[in-house]
């Protein structure tokens, strides 16, 4: 009787054991690239506009709900007022998106938006894109995130 019980533990006990190892090694492995642009100011996709992304509080932490000031300026560096931004993003590597759906809930001005509702759920890569429409035209932005 114990034999069948050793041998009904290791066969229940192997397949969880290499489960663990391989999501330890694919986590090992996820590390950011190491040329990632982690700046917080730059130029969009198209060059219409330079905008920047700054937390309201620091440091940015995994689990609470984080507001950002984006500033956005077109490409002569004058501040872009009445703007519509919506706010995206994930974990490349993950392949998920955020987990809240932050929005712009006030125009600050001077170019300043305020995005709130924003939550990062695990440490890692994120990517937080801005898809701006304003007078300039539409154009995008992606920063990049380390937790």
């Amino acid at each position: 009787m114990p034999f069948i019980r050793s041998r009904r533990a290791f066969l229940i006990g192997l397949p969880l054991g290499l489960a663990a190892v391989a999501t330890g090694a694919m986590a090992f492995m996820m590390r950011p690239p190491s040329d990632l642009d982690l700046s917080l100011a730059k130029a969009s996709v198209a060059g219409l506009y330079v905008a920047a992304m700054a937390p309201v509080q620091e440091p940015v932490t995994v689990g609470p709900m984080h507001a950002w000031v984006v500033t956005l300026q077109d490409a002569q560096g004058l501040p872009v007022d009445g703007a519509a931004i919506h706010v995206d993003g994930g974990m490349p590597q993950h392949g998920h998106g955020l987990p809240t759906a932050p929005a712009v809930t006030e125009a600050l001005g001077e170019g300043q938006y305020l995005v709130e509702g924003m939550r990062f759920n695990m440490g890692g890569w994120w990517e937080i894109d801005l898809a701006i429409e304003g007078t300039p035209g539409s154009d995008a932005v992606t920063f990049n995130l380390v937790l």
